[in-house]
């Protein structure tokens, strides 16, 4: 029968007369509920944290400085999040690359300027500045070149189209590197990339060369995802989005079950209440998915592929300084490199100071370094700061540890991944919905998986199969 349940700041959410329930409050659910709420229907959105955003989050430093503790960055081609600071008034200004950054191999630096092609690129560095032996250097640009002929023969939306996919997608990203005879620099850029690029998290044995070509198919490191920052954090987006639908939000709801009978579906909650709609919307990441009792039951393909995505290890960095004395050496706070706890650092420094950089602690390397006493995790961090921009890198006024593998209802970041054989053996049933349930989320996009755009787009396209569901004609062309 008809249900109602009440949201934490009191109203109600008329259950037995909703078109959709979203379940998820990241930037993908809010994307999808106000679409919706946009086109005339009635909708609610259920959220198991106590707050909104999802990976999409910021909090204030110590001295009151906001920072994004998930994502930060807006791309070149991120023409939908672009689309959205500009309604929302929100100013961007560009990541800092001028001057040189700083390769750190084996111990030792090598500081070059960046290349902006990423193609012509050893890990965006210009490699005839990096001063690297030319033979190794010339074996890792080969083999960076045989993997972009590989991720051009990829189908974006459907990689196990591509040429030979069951074998590439049996075969890790490690055994393809022995394959090729790469050596420790030349494998090195392609093991980068598992952990630090935008599907990161994971490491080079625990995926297929497929789906690591699959992600740059779909989100190129050449179109520059990392071309802009938001002043006041990129993360003002969910909090305007969220405003916009007051009254629609319940918090610290995480649900149980879904339930679909007579055309309709039921939505169970943690705490016994039921919401009834038309369709439901699950915008969550796919191993949380699993934790959802569906009835009727996700089809053994669906189920397959779920128990296969798990999500990548990944630590948040951040590190304020009174100024961002790296650039007074001409240094763009541009690090990557294979040490011991850090592999990239970004100059994230918001105009007008103050210094401030991005880091990331990724894969092995973050389980690794959660299981140390505190100390010692801030002194690993520290370490590899100074390593790379010198004594004073190790003295910040504030730094900031974020670890998503501590995040419930996130279970890791950047993304989730598939491990090997899961593409070419469940990945054909990746978007489809399971009767009246549509899913959302940035995994469930076609373009920018992993990153905020994707996010919006798969929120957009299950607006837009919530339309199709509910009988109605398309309204998602924009957010």
């Amino acid at each position: 029968m008809p249900m109602s349940t009440t949201t934490r700041n009191g109203t109600t959410l008329a259950a037995g007369v909703l078109d959709a329930v979203v379940v998820g409050a990241g930037l993908s659910g809010l994307i999808c509920a106000r679409t919706l709420r946009r086109a005339g229907l009635r909708v609610g959105l259920l959220e198991a944290r106590e707050r909104l955003g999802g990976r999409m989050h910021r909090r204030a430093t110590a001295a009151g400085i906001p920072v994004d503790l998930g994502g930060q960055w807006v791309g070149a081609s991120h023409h939908r999040l672009l689309a959205l600071l500009e309604e929302f008034g929100l100013r961007r200004y560009p990541t800092f690359y001028d001057g040189d950054g700083v390769f750190l191999w084996n111990g030792v630096p090598h500081r070059a300027g960046v290349e902006h092609d990423f193609a012509a690129s050893l890990l965006f560095f210009r490699p005839a500045e990096l001063g690297l032996p030319p033979a190794e250097l010339d074996a890792a640009l080969a083999v960076q070149d045989r993997f972009q002929q590989l991720v051009a023969q990829v189908p974006p939306q459907a990689p196990w189209a591509t040429p030979g996919a069951e074998d590439l997608d049996r075969t890790s990203v490690a055994q393809w590197l022995e394959r090729q005879g790469a050596g420790e620099l030349a494998g090195y850029p392609l093991a980068w990339l598992t952990r630090m690029g935008g599907s990161g998290g994971f490491e080079s044995h625990e995926s297929s060369i497929l789906h690591l070509a699959w992600t740059q198919a779909v989100a190129p490191q050449h179109e520059t995802p990392e071309a802009w920052l938001v002043e006041g954090g990129v993360a003002q987006v969910a909090e305007r989005l969220a405003a916009e639908l007051a009254g629609l939000i319940q918090l610290a709801a995480p649900v149980v079950s879904i339930r679909q009978v007579n055309g309709r579906v039921a939505v169970g909650c943690a705490d016994g209440s039921v919401i009834e709609a038309g369709t439901a919307v699950v915008a969550i990441p796919p191993p949380l998915r699993q934790a959802i009792h569906y009835d009727p039951a996700l089809p053994p393909q669906w189920s397959g592929l779920l128990q296969r995505s798990p999500m990548g290890s990944m630590v948040k960095v951040l590190a304020l300084y009174p100024r961002p004395f790296w650039r007074e050496r001409g240094l763009n706070g541009l690090g990557i490199g294979n040490l011991p706890t850090l592999e990239l650092t970004v100059d994230s420094s918001p105009p007008g100071g103050p210094g401030m950089l991005a880091g990331f602690i990724a894969g092995e390397r973050a389980v690794r370094w959660q299981g140390l006493p505190e100390r010692q995790r801030r002194q690993a961090v520290l370490a590899d700061l100074q390593a790379w921009w010198g004594p004073a890198a190790a003295e910040p006024l504030e730094l900031v540890l974020h670890n998503w593998n501590g995040e419930p209802w996130s279970g890791g970041a950047f993304t989730s991944f598939l491990t090997p054989g899961a593409w070419t053996s469940y990945g054909r049933i990746w978007q489809q919905p399971h009767q009246r349930v549509v899913w959302a989320g940035t995994e469930a996009a076609s373009r920018w998986p992993g990153y905020f755009e994707g996010a919006i787009e798969a929120g957009l396209a299950a607006a837009e199969q919530v339309q199709t569901l509910n009988g109605l004609g398309g309204c998602c062309a924009a957010g």
